[in-house]
């Protein structure tokens, strides 16, 4: 295929302009709040972003690389079809759920990153934990849509492969860098504008190619391919639903989400914004959908691409740039490039940035050094940028399996983040030892179902397994839900148990090891107080610490009023002068 130094030139001035929106939205950045509170705005913003940029940077964040591609090569494969293009309508309902239950709680009480409600009641260990399959989702995600970026822009323009993934991370991670989240907002303002651009442009022309049949024709008969709305086996129903609810209920606790919840004016704008993006998923999806639908309808051994078709070279993940590479004139399918890239950039630079704030706050500052500067934890920021972004990018080009890493982290979001979630928002009584327990076993559960995508032979076989032909086991008992419910109950019913083994005098209060349940002189709960601002932390519920007048605490303790009241304390005031 010949090199296009046309859509060469078109990627140039594609990146050059979402790198100078990058840099303005940089420097709004440093012209927003307080010198003291620039690592906050960096991480929301400054808690201004409106409904238009923030509905948009929402959308952005869902609508990536691997949404609109996986969504087109689901409806292409005659297995599946749209039947199981499952993200569209399972993302829209997990921002909708989102928005209905956890934006509001999380927004009102002013927190800055998605586990600080994890270290305040479970402490900075419990934080430590959580943040590990919360890093790694992202991680992989920023990977596997940088490979996916990669092979197509090789599709459409022929270059190097490694060439056009370093490029792209370079840029997405520079405007992270020198922005933050404004960077990320408003670059994704202009990116989803591309999406919708390009992939629109694209499908009439497409669609009108000779070697394509009637795409109304083809859902329903077979002419050279099964029709392309699929089927649901009656033996496959159980595999359906755990998927489904992997992405409806999974998709909620991610850092990029809460990151725009967080970043809201308002709580009752946080839930706003979720309704707008769950939308804007739908709406997005819909090219997606078509292009798949062309791509199941089109006889290739018409067209340049020749035989045999692309589900037979195994090439039907690149569907979507196929489709814009051979069924689209030459000016037509860069402007599908733009799309692509634009969905990419749009996905990967929040993953970066997520884990950046998560590492920067919750891992450096509140675990490690509270006594740090604002302006430390900026440098700290910067640092993590730059390192996630390269990690990432060198994932994309060494990896063989990233998208199978990013399926099995994406499954640990689901089924240890998510229960702990839940727990931590809206059951009161559990504790640090209800959360560990319930993080092991879903820990445990997950990884002894089994996982094909790694080659990672099952331990345990429930019933309806079966063996593919490539002797890999295939579970088709949603074990996947199973270990969330488990990770979810464990954590109620132990934390519980342990409450009242303490409470109730069974236990004596030195083996609370934790500092979980009894914590009459605990650190870890001072620790817990000094995590968010204003009132979200009423003292009066906490049992009565010994007061530490330490730069580390004054330094780390936002809400000053409330520090004020506990070194007024009566009964603390006694405690001292024992």
């Amino acid at each position: 295929m010949a090199f296009h130094v046309e859509g060469l030139v078109a990627i140039v001035v594609f990146y050059l302009a979402i790198l100078a929106v990058g840099i303005w939205a940089a420097w709004k950045t440093k012209n927003t709040g307080s010198e003291g509170d620039r690592s906050e705005a960096i991480i929301v913003g400054g808690r201004d972003i409106g409904l238009l940029v923030g509905g948009f940077t929402m959308t952005a964040t869902w609508v990536g690389g691997g949404y609109i591609n996986g969504t087109a090569e689901a409806v292409y494969v005659p297995d599946y079809g749209l039947a199981w293009a499952q993200a569209p309508i399972g993302y829209s309902l997990s921002l909708i759920l989102g928005g209905l239950f956890f934006a509001k709680p999380m927004r009102s009480k002013g927190y800055v990153t998605m586990l600080d409600p994890f270290q305040q009641l479970y402490g900075k260990r419990m934080g430590g934990l959580l943040f590990i399959p919360a890093l790694m989702g992202e991680m992989f995600w920023a990977a596997a849509i940088f490979s996916a970026l990669g092979a197509t822009i090789s599709v459409i323009i022929d270059i190097n492969v490694n060439i056009s993934v370093i490029i792209s991370a370079l840029i997405a991670t520079m405007y992270t860098l020198v922005g933050g989240l404004y960077s990320v907002a408003y670059t994704d303002v202009v990116q989803l504008f591309c999406i919708f651009l390009g992939l629109w442009i694209s499908v009439p022309f497409a669609m009108s190619h000779p070697a394509v049949t009637d795409i109304g024709l083809t859902a329903v008969h077979q002419v050279y391919q099964a029709p392309w709305l699929g089927s649901i086996n009656s033996l496959d129903i159980y595999t359906w639903l755990d998927n489904f609810f992997l992405l409806t209920l999974g998709g909620i606790p991610w850092q990029a989400y809460f990151q725009r919840v967080l970043s809201s004016s308002s709580a009752t704008y946080a839930q706003v914004l979720s309704f707008l993006a769950a939308f804007g998923c739908l709406v997005m999806a819909i090219p997606a959908v078509l292009i798949g639908a062309i791509g199941a309808s089109t006889a290739w051994n018409q067209t340049e691409y020749g035989v045999p078709d692309p589900k037979t070279k195994k090439e039907a993940d690149m569907i979507l740039p196929i489709v814009l590479q051979y069924l689209c004139p030459v000016y037509i399918s860069f402007f599908g490039l733009g799309a692509v890239s634009a969905a990419v950039m749009s996905s990967a630079d929040s993953s970066i940035l997520s884990a950046s704030s998560m590492f920067a706050r919750n891992i450096y500052q509140l675990s490690f050094r509270q006594n740090a500067s604002d302006r430390e934890i900026v440098w700290v920021m910067r640092i993590t940028v730059l390192l996630f972004g390269a990690s990432a990018t060198a994932m994309a080009l060494l990896a063989s399996s990233v998208y199978g890493l990013w399926y099995l982290s994406s499954d640990l979001v689901y089924i240890i983040i998510f229960p702990q979630l839940l727990c931590v928002l809206f059951i009161k009584g559990t504790n640090t030892y209800g959360a560990i327990a319930g993080y092991l076993f879903g820990l445990v559960l997950r990884i002894t179902g089994g996982e094909p995508y790694l080659y990672l032979q099952p331990l345990i076989f429930y019933p309806g397994w079966y063996q593919d032909d490539n002797n890999l086991y295939i579970q088709r008992f949603p074990f996947k839900t199973l270990a969330m419910l488990t990770s979810f109950f464990t954590n109620v019913i132990v934390s519980y148990l342990a409450k009242y083994l303490f409470e109730s005098g069974t236990l004596p209060p030195k083996l609370d090891f934790l500092d979980a349940v009894v914590a009459r002189y605990s650190r870890e709960h001072m620790d817990k107080a000094t995590l968010v601002k204003s009132d979200n932390i009423v003292l009066n519920e906490l049992a009565p610490v010994n007061p530490r007048h330490s730069l580390t605490l004054s330094s780390t303790f936002t809400n000053k009023e409330a520090f004020n009241y506990v070194d007024s304390s009566p009964e603390l005031s006694n405690t001292e002068d024992n």
